[in-house]
């Protein structure tokens, strides 16, 4: 199966690679067709900041980004995908027509999050590998062997989702690049997707434009970071990796592309 492209559309002020851009509904409904456009796959749709030091928002606040967002986008013909780690957006979201839930918690922020999605079983559960929440995840950075102990944490949260009757053909796991984990912690994780793919989960990877490419390029401009999470996007697909998250879809679409007419022996033109 070829790597899925997952575009990013964050309706929120803050986030760090496109913080306002798609803020208000008009703008944010204008992103998405454009990423219809360069054929998306999965558009994931979040109204909460997650970059580290970042404040948590109200409930209420959340769904006054996302929900109107949702509402327009279930018209048209693509998978939708809610970022939250709130049972209660996921649910509404649910209602409306979302195929996935993609939660940075991993079931942790919300313990109602499981009987959710398990009353729900055509939703996709992507449980990411977290630590803390984003105003100090930093401070949970300290791993022996980051690749066991992100493994067997991930492990315990789908077998955590499995007991409260979530079924095992709706996980997909994240290992979670740059939550709770330093340039060193990411790079070995990405060295290491093999090992993390043993679990038996579909795997999502979430590196575009984040701040450990910004340390290897020596930019803080996030945009000058795309060449580097494309050469990602590349390399994971070359190991089948189920989807990518990325803040621009057509240069990744083109790259895993490339990676599987190059497997095939020959390239198309």
């Amino acid at each position: 199966m070829s790597t899925l492209v997952m575009g990013i559309l964050n309706t929120t002020p803050d986030s760090f690679a496109d913080g306002g851009m798609h803020f208000r509904i008009e703008d944010a409904l204008r992103r998405a067709d454009e990423m219809i456009a360069e054929g998306v796959d999965i558009i994931d749709i979040g109204g909460e900041s997650t970059k580290p030091g970042a404040e948590r928002i109200s409930e209420d606040e959340e769904r006054s980004r996302v929900i109107p967002v949702i509402s327009e986008l279930v018209k048209k013909e693509v998978a939708l995908s809610i970022d939250t780690t709130r049972s209660t957006i996921a649910k509404e979201a649910i209602k409306l027509g979302v195929e996935y839930v993609n939660d940075v918690s991993g079931g942790l922020a919300d313990e109602k999050m499981y009987k959710v999605i398990a009353e729900n079983p055509k939703v996709q559960y992507i449980a990411m590998h977290w630590r803390a929440h984003s105003k100090n995840m930093q401070e949970h950075a300290n791993y022996a062997d980051v690749v066991k102990e992100v493994k067997e944490e991930l492990e315990n949260r789908v077998e955590s989702a499995i007991a409260a009757g979530v079924n095992p053909d709706q996980l997909i796991i994240d290992p979670g690049i740059g939550f709770s984990k330093l340039a060193e912690h990411n790079w070995e994780l990405l060295r290491n997707l093999d090992r993390l793919a043993l679990l038996g989960y579909p795997i999502l990877i979430g590196a575009s434009r984040k701040r450990f490419l910004g340390e290897l390029t020596g930019s803080s401009n996030t945009e000058d970071r795309e060449a580097a999470s494309i050469a990602i996007t590349a390399m994971v697909a070359k190991q089948s990796i189920w989807a990518v998250r990325t803040h621009s879809v057509k240069p990744h679409k083109d790259a895993i592309a490339t990676v599987n007419s190059l497997a095939k022996g020959r390239v198309s033109t």
